[in-house]
């Protein structure tokens, strides 16, 4: 459980930067070959780490899967948050992609056996969505890009969060006996062809272009961001609630803001001090909720152990 929490803790900070370094990348390179490059890339790294360690690969039977989990997180998710920076200022767009937990959280309760939703967890969601409404407010207030540009930011970003949360909910309840560096792979590239295919048809290779900041905006957004970060949200999926996965969308404005006022000195006034405080406090309210709501699970699968133990002991059977 320890390294789950490390792993969250990782997509925090490093998924926090995300936002600047698309930007930066976007200045001269087209946003579906941008995609298209990080994910292509980030796939043939792991891909490369999983043949030289010698690790299975999943049965092709299972691929379609793998390519469904890649349209979704990738070409959806993060495609449309790469297309939306395009029009939409970052920390806007950062207000809107912390609408990812509603998304998750109710997927999962729309599943017949999905994770109910407390009062507790709807607490804590709307505490940290007020501190991530307050760390950007003055964005809020200055709007960007034309109406109709703006308009179409904002869609992609609602079609991202939601791609991001069905994406999330099928790769966990529908997980198969695979290396994590293997089936994440098998995504990214997946997700980076799709991206591709749509660049293409977009002809965006004409309008490619690579200056030192978006080449170096494009490689760590490969390496880091997703590499890095995916294989730590993969992991985490598996080991932690969905809701408490989802607070990482709360904390990564923050990571953002604190490291930019220790690293370029930037301002760092009661307003951030008092959001980051209330992002914070909801991630501990849906964190001790989860924990809450689990009680009842471990005591169950106890209670019907011991029963069937029981069981099997009075017919003479050892219990396996």
């Amino acid at each position: 459980m320890a390294l789950a929490w490390a792993a969250w803790l990782c997509i925090c900070v490093v998924w926090g930067t995300t936002y600047l370094a698309i930007r930066i990348a976007l200045e001269t390179v087209p946003p579906a070959l941008m995609g298209a490059m990080r994910w292509i890339a980030a796939g043939g790294i792991l891909a490369a780490g999983v043949w030289l360690r010698r690790q299975p690969w999943p049965p092709v039977r299972d691929w379609p899967g793998f390519a469904l989990g890649g349209l979704l997180l990738i070409g959806l998710g993060n495609g449309g948050v790469i297309f939306a920076e395009q029009f939409v200022p970052s920390g806007l767009a950062a207000v809107i992609v912390a609408t990812v937990p509603f998304w998750m959280v109710g997927v999962e309760a729309a599943l017949p056996s999905g994770e109910r939703i407390s009062r507790m967890t709807v607490l804590g969601l709307l505490v940290g969505f007020a501190g991530i409404v307050l760390l950007v407010w003055p964005e809020l207030e200055h709007g960007g890009g034309g109406a109709a540009q703006f308009a179409w930011g904002i869609v992609a970003l609602q079609i991202a969060c939601a791609g991001w949360a069905l994406g999330s909910t099928y790769a966990k309840r529908h997980a198969v006996q695979a290396g994590v560096a293997a089936g994440t792979a098998l995504q990214m590239v997946f997700g980076g062809v799709l991206m591709l295919i749509v660049g293409l048809a977009a002809g965006e290779p004409s309008a490619l272009a690579f200056s030192p900041r978006s080449a170096a905006a494009v490689a760590y957004l490969t390496l880091a961001g997703s590499v890095g970060g995916f294989l730590a949200y993969t992991y985490a999926l598996r080991h932690l609630p969905i809701s408490t996965v989802s607070l990482y969308a709360y904390v990564n404005p923050v990571i953002a803001v604190i490291l930019g006022a220790l690293v370029l000195d930037e301002p760092l006034g009661a307003r951030i001090v008092m959001a980051t405080a209330l992002v914070l406090s909801g991630s501990a309210i849906v964190r001790m909720s989860g924990a809450a709501a689990d009680i009842p699970r471990r005591l169950g699968t106890a209670t019907t152990l011991r029963g069937r133990v029981a069981r099997l002991w009075r017919r003479g059977l050892p219990p396996s």
